[in-house]
């Protein structure tokens, strides 16, 4: 059933209201563009060629120009002025489930909201797709205050009960065609699904994309409480699973362990940057840790 955390403006002004304040440092992270060393110098424009002088990366080469004019020449390249954001966010069946207080889809909304609100901050453009096993909504970037507000409200209304399946290729594939400049995207998910990595790499080509895998604790460890019923919440499978057993739990945690690395070896190799958020974790400052950590080229 589909419903309103956040029923009126004024719930939802105090909601920005708070954000703000929590999304400062966020914000100061973006406009400091430290990001950008996340991504081995993507995010800027080409501006021209020059000559080759010594000292220059080699890789910076053009090779067209430089066969044309027969000598060295260089790329040259500026960064970019306007930071344009886009967010992707899973809500799909499987992001309603959590051993916390918080659900994994919360806990995704709650980083999506600090993120709209970074850019609000920051007056950067911000766009959006929200996904199950359809796409829910989607918007161009656009920036201001309106836009904000809308971002809110739509991460504020949940359904949990919504389109089985989970359309996180579709949603990638639907960020590329509404994103016209660079832009650093955040795709929010659980990735508990498959045929997505062509859509991320095309997607992380002509932009710096930031995969944020949304976990919990059970991934890693299930709770003792006998033989249990379990539902998949993606393809609805019941099974039923031995969560006190050794063995088993031995081979959960094993098989979790090979997923995560799977996952992180996979956004790496096709030019995004893998981030683990828990429904556990104090979400700004895990997100800002990371920028600032990175920022430094650590």
């Amino acid at each position: 059933m589909k419903h309103l955390l956040a029923v009126n403006r004024e719930t939802l002004a105090k909601q920005a209201a708070l954000l703000r304040l929590t999304a400062a440092s966020l914000a100061d992270s973006f406009k400091t563009g430290s990001f950008r060393s996340l991504f081995r110098g993507q995010g800027i424009e080409f501006s021209g060629v020059r000559e080759y002088l010594r000292g220059d990366d080699v890789r910076a080469i053009d090779w067209n120009v430089t066969a044309r004019m027969g000598k060295p020449y260089v790329k040259l390249f500026e960064e970019e002025r306007e930071l344009q954001i886009f967010i992707v966010v899973d809500r799909s069946r499987s992001m309603f489930s959590g051993t916390g207080s918080k659900t994994r889809y919360r806990t995704a909304a709650e980083a999506a909201s600090l993120v709209a609100m970074a850019a609000e901050i920051n007056v950067s453009g911000i766009g959006a797709v929200f996904f199950d096993g359809d796409i829910q909504f989607s918007c161009a970037p656009e920036s201001g205050r309106k836009r904000t507000m809308l971002l809110l409200a739509r991460l504020d209304e949940v359904d949990e009960y919504g389109v089985s399946g989970s359309a996180l290729r579709s949603a990638l594939t639907g960020a590329g065609k509404l994103l016209k400049k660079r832009s650093l995207v955040f795709v929010f998910s659980d990735f508990r699904t498959t045929g997505w990595i062509t859509s991320l790499a095309s997607l992380a080509q002509k932009n710096d994309v930031i995969a944020v895998r949304i976990t919990d604790e059970s991934d890693n460890e299930l709770p003792e409480i006998g033989t249990v019923p379990f539902i998949d919440g993606e393809t609805t499978v019941r099974l039923v699973l031995p969560s006190s057993s050794p063995a088993f739990r031995n081979a959960w945690r094993n098989d979790n362990r090979r997923r995560v690395a799977h996952w992180q070896e996979t956004c790496i190799r096709h030019g995004a940057v893998p981030l683990s958020l828990s429904t556990d974790d104090e979400v700004v400052r895990v997100l800002s840790n990371f920028f600032s950590y990175k920022g430094r080229g650590q």
